[in-house]
């Protein structure tokens, strides 16, 4: 009987979350350890169906490095990186795609309807769902100057095509999209899963932006996990060190999205079983949330 009690308590404690967050757009980016643990790809699948069922919508924004990095060694290609960003000539672009939108997505779609869901997977080039631009990497020389580098076919979002993921909500399917954008000669681009994450729920105006990571999160200098952090406070973090590293630009992204509209970001252990109804419906969460 009390292991009954302590079911319906978690019931109830998600109760007013439940209520808060039905007909909102919650925006996921999924990857790391999530993608590859069987374990952890089921519990990931069922969140989101259940967060489905529940009234919420999440839009699920995928990674593959990885799996980019094994096709590539594949094809006898050697990847380079600037400042951790992969240096994509046209024959890498290929690649890209195909492993991207021809063979993850296909698979995190297959998994989700597998298990329930209803879900239609996308490319950014689909509908021009998301229009690119080039980006360059600024990177400091030895004298302290910032120069500007052309890394070849990589992007920046600069437009959502909003109507085509609305469409697919009002016909309660997830949208699950691969990060690979389109020119507006209609070339491709190669674009962070997290910058199209943060991008995506800035034009959604998302309740939620959620960045699965295969660490706790934010941490302080003592190794404590933060777990709330105010988006004022984030440019003194970075410069004091508390936020370092691959976290800046997730934290950058977090922030971004945040200020062109997302209500909350959270930076969340994906290593964690059920990570994502963790840290939506219980009082405490399992990672670091940020908020305007």
């Amino acid at each position: 009987m009390e292991e009954l009690i302590k079911k319906a308590n978690v019931l109830m404690e998600a109760l007013p979350y439940i209520k808060r967050f039905a007909g909102k757009t919650f925006v996921i980016k999924y990857g790391g350890h999530a993608m590859a643990d069987e374990r952890l790809k089921e519990s990931f699948a069922l969140d989101v169906i259940l967060l489905k069922s529940l009234g919420i919508n999440p839009v699920i924004v995928h990674g593959g490095g990885p799996q980019i990095n094994e096709t590539l060694e594949r094809y006898g290609i050697v990847s380079q990186f600037v400042r951790g960003m992969r240096v994509t000539d046209a024959e890498t672009m290929a690649v890209v795609e195909m492993v991207l939108a021809g063979q993850v997505n296909r698979q995190v779609v297959g998994y989700l309807n597998q298990h329930g869901g209803r879900a239609v997977g996308l490319s950014g080039k689909d509908g021009g769902l998301l229009i690119c631009e080039k980006m360059l990497q600024e990177v400091r020389g030895d004298d302290g100057r910032i120069d500007q580098v052309d890394i070849g076919f990589v992007g920046d979002v600069v437009e959502v095509n909003q109507e085509l993921i609305r469409t697919l909500e009002q016909g309660r399917f997830m949208p699950v999209i691969a990060p690979v954008g389109v020119g507006r000669n209609g070339e491709s681009y190669n674009v962070n899963a997290d910058l199209v994450a943060g991008r995506i729920a800035a034009a959604l105006k998302a309740e939620k932006l959620l960045l699965l990571t295969d660490v706790e999160g934010v941490k302080d200098s003592a190794g404590q996990l933060l777990t709330s952090i105010a988006l004022g406070d984030v440019p003194g973090l970075v410069d004091d060190g508390t936020i370092s590293g691959g976290m800046i630009p997730k934290v950058e992204c977090c922030a971004g999205a945040l200020s062109d509209g997302t209500k909350k970001a959270h930076i969340v252990d994906g290593r964690v079983e059920h990570a994502v109804l963790l840290e939506i419906f219980t009082d405490v969460g399992v990672g670091t949330e940020i908020t305007k």
